[in-house]
């Protein structure tokens, strides 16, 4: 059925203009940065978004409306800004995106001001919803719980696993200097101190970096026996090679997800990545009993890409974007106000979905029902040990 989608761009504090767009098809944009040093993530992100779309057009759609996609490359902030501006000038229902928090962080306020809905799916920084938006949602899990997460697993498991008193523990913590990795150091630090730590360092740098021998030169100084880092591909593959070369080998390194949930980061590092953990969303590499559809979502996935999933963004993206569109489909409508009541009333128990997450959103727009799994690299496989309903494996300690 041939449909007018109306909406008000505001511009200014005094002034809107009416916008009249006709669609045959719900369009929606998908922001990613599909070019750049992230796009290996962010393709990989966007193809979780295509292939629930690709399933819910196969099924006839929202109520009858089939969904088009309306891609947009934003490698930094600027660019990002920019390509919101597109997608909401081309009569988008919503946005969804975008792996990357300075890109979500930027990206949000044009939405906020079309009064169109914005669905991040996997960007983590805690302030991306602390802003007060009414029309910004969020289905993963967020920075305020990642730094905690991670501390956790090391007191509740790998320390004990290891034979490790964590008074005798000195932490190192290292981080890319964005907003992602900036939040998740400092619930890092915050979480250690709590459970009595010692974290000897805390040691931010740019993502784009080349060099990080003297960060690696102060953890030998400070004498540190575990290390997290939360980074990106390039800077995972750096730290663990400038590690190596400066002679420096903690007991423990335990990553925040990024680099150090993809294949493509292990092949580089080789036999260094065995053992090391990591924090992150869930992987395919979970018990599916407690994962209903995510056979599908695999099938679908090698059926279209001729290959298995990269890592875990394209699940986590998948089972958000999925969640977004029933919203959709229970609002009847793509009038924004509906939209969001229908946002804030979807539900979903925990074990319900192909990652195992649940879904209840708060009135700050983000799903209190995700969080973070735990993992280890064991001989070239991301296997996941925690929560035990998921586990594939049980951790491997290297005493």
């Amino acid at each position: 059925m041939f449909k007018i989608k109306k909406f008000t761009l505001a511009l200014g504090l005094c002034s809107a203009l009416s916008v009249t767009t006709a669609w045959a098809d719900i369009k929606v944009g998908a922001l990613f940065p599909f070019s750049g040093a992230l796009a290996l993530l962010g393709q990989e992100s966007y193809r979780g978004l295509e292939l629930a779309v690709n399933e819910i057009n196969a099924a006839g759609g929202i109520n009858g409306e089939k969904i088009e996609i309306l891609k947009a490359d934003a490698v930094d902030p600027t660019q990002a800004v920019s390509e919101t501006k597109r997608l909401v000038s081309s009569g988008v229902a919503a946005v969804f995106g975008s792996y990357a928090s300075g890109i979500s962080y930027a990206a949000s306020p044009v939405t906020e001001l079309a009064g169109i809905p914005y669905f991040e799916l996997g960007a983590t920084a805690h302030k991306i919803t602390t802003r007060g938006y009414k029309y910004l949602f969020r289905s993963n899990p967020n920075t305020a719980l990642y730094g905690v997460a991670v501390i956790d697993a090391l007191h509740d498991i790998v320390a004990p696993g290891m034979g490790l008193n964590p008074k005798d523990i000195r932490i190192g913590i290292i981080h890319e200097d964005g907003p992602y990795g900036t939040d998740v150091a400092a619930t890092e630090k915050k979480r250690a101190q709590e459970l009595g730590y010692t974290v000897a360092e805390v040691l931010p740098y740019s993502a784009k970096t080349v060099d990080l021998s003297s960060l690696i030169l102060r953890l030998k100084g400070a004498k540190v026996d575990v290390v997290l880092q939360t980074a990106y591909q390039n800077d995972a593959i750096l730290y663990f090679s400038q590690a190596r070369a400066g002679g420096f080998k903690p007991k423990v390194v335990i990553g925040a997800g990024g680099g150090y949930s993809l294949a493509d980061t292990a092949k580089a590092v080789g036999a260094d990545m065995n053992g090391v953990f990591d924090l992150d969303f869930p992987q395919s590499s979970i018990n599916p009993a407690g994962a209903p559809g995510l056979d599908k979502f695999l099938q679908a996935y090698k059926t279209t890409y001729k290959s298995d999933p990269q890592s875990g963004h394209s699940l986590t993206n998948y089972v958000g974007a999925k969640a977004f569109f029933e919203a959709i489909g229970n609002a009847k409508s793509t009038d924004p106000e509906k939209i969001r009541e229908a946002v804030l009333a979807y539900k979903k128990p925990a074990g319900q979905t192909a990652n195992g997450w649940g879904f209840e959103f708060g009135e700050d727009g983000q799903n209190k029902a995700s969080t973070f799994y735990v993992m280890q690299w064991q001989d070239g496989k991301l296997v996941t040990i925690a929560p035990s309903n998921l586990a594939q494996g049980k951790p491997i300690f290297n005493k």
